[in-house]
């Protein structure tokens, strides 16, 4: 990919789990609940999805359905991924996400390294996602041990179907002490916040707003009483440029349940030029340079999104990344150029590690 990050790149998140888990409810409940988004769904399991527009969807092959709110949908196999994220990411889909539901007997970590090898400009990784039966948890673990190797791989884990056991704690315990660095968000028939999984908004409405709290602004919604506390959320801002180097021990040891950072940061006399785009889900990071707008302030703006963080230490945390005695020294921004699409330091994207 080039260094530049345009409106069109478009996050891609892998949704995976076992068979009966609850990933086809999950995403029913996305597309139903996008919140203005149009998301592009690529389902790796051939009549799975129940969707009005998809009655017959058993006959669906490798077409491409319009879902009738502005989605997508697309029946695949996974050596057909590529052409179906081309044509998904192409300007005139206008779409916002892409999500990739695989097969219950999918290898995740397959789909995560295709999407990490992509060279197409327009997406980016979204992130893994595991949805994880809490009824039938110790029963999956003994049919398929190695859901503890995936649990390790994911970005959020989504415990589904707590409503069917006596003791959540007792599934939620294993679960988070497995997903060592995963957000492990609780739900019941699939239902998270769409907003916890991407922006809930359009793309050209998406750029430059990074307030969260006006992410919450949209149309009354019969379930977001309760699933707003899956998530919590944390808005920093500052006039004063960082310092790279505080920034990256910042992000280097950033805790678990600290699912997506977004936004831009200013490194003042580190790069007069360009603004940084900054784009994390889970261990995945990525810097885009970009121009400074004209009409912009300059400043940072970060978005901060997990389960169970502690919002108030992680904004003294960033505080402390000011570059409170501005000046820059020749190797300050090593770190950070690392985590720079197409620079020579850049970590090897196929080489993923969750």
């Amino acid at each position: 990919m080039g260094n530049s990050r345009t409106p069109q790149q478009i996050p891609v998140v892998v949704l995976a789990g076992f068979l009966g888990s609850g990933k086809t409810t999950l995403l029913n409940h996305l597309l139903h609940r996008s919140g203005g988004s149009r998301i592009g769904a690529i389902v790796n399991d051939f009549g799975a999805i129940e969707i009005d527009a998809m009655a017959v969807a058993g006959a669906l092959g490798d077409s491409t359905v319009s879902l009738g709110n502005g989605c997508l949908c697309c029946a695949v196999d996974a050596s057909e991924l590529d052409v179906y994220l081309e044509r998904l990411a192409a300007p005139d889909a206008g779409i916002d996400v892409i999500v990739i539901e695989a097969s219950g007997l999918a290898e995740p970590q397959e789909l995560v390294r295709m999407v990490l090898a992509s060279e197409h400009p327009g997406i980016v990784y979204g992130g893994l996602v595991e949805v994880v039966d809490a009824a039938e948890f110790d029963g999956t673990r003994a049919r398929h041990p190695e859901i503890d190797r995936h649990l390790a791989l994911a970005d959020l884990v989504v415990v589904n179907k707590l409503d069917r056991v006596p003791d959540a704690d007792r599934v939620l315990r294993p679960v988070r002490s497995l997903a060592e660095r995963a957000a492990v968000v609780p739900a019941t028939y699939g239902r998270i916040d769409p907003e916890f999984l991407f922006d809930c908004r359009p793309s050209e409405e998406r750029i430059g707003q990074l307030s969260f709290d006006d992410l919450h602004e949209h149309g009354d919604d019969d379930h977001r009483g309760h699933l707003h506390t899956g998530y919590d959320s944390l808005s920093f801002t500052s006039d004063v440029p960082m310092e790279p180097r505080r920034l990256m021990r910042f992000l280097d040891s950033r805790p678990q349940g600290l699912y997506r950072i977004k936004g831009y940061v200013d490194f003042g006399p580190y790069d007069t030029v360009n603004r940084y785009a900054v784009h994390a889900v889970g261990p995945f990071l990525r810097f885009y340079p970009e121009p400074w707008p004209p009409a912009d302030a300059r400043g940072t703006q970060l978005v901060l999104i997990g389960s169970g963080i502690e919002a108030d230490t992680l904004g003294k945390d960033l505080e402390g990344c000011r570059n409170d005695a501005p000046h820059a020294d020749e190797h300050g921004m090593w770190g950070v150029l690392r985590y720079v699409p197409g620079s020579a330091e850049e970590p090897d994207a196929v080489a993923y590690e969750g």
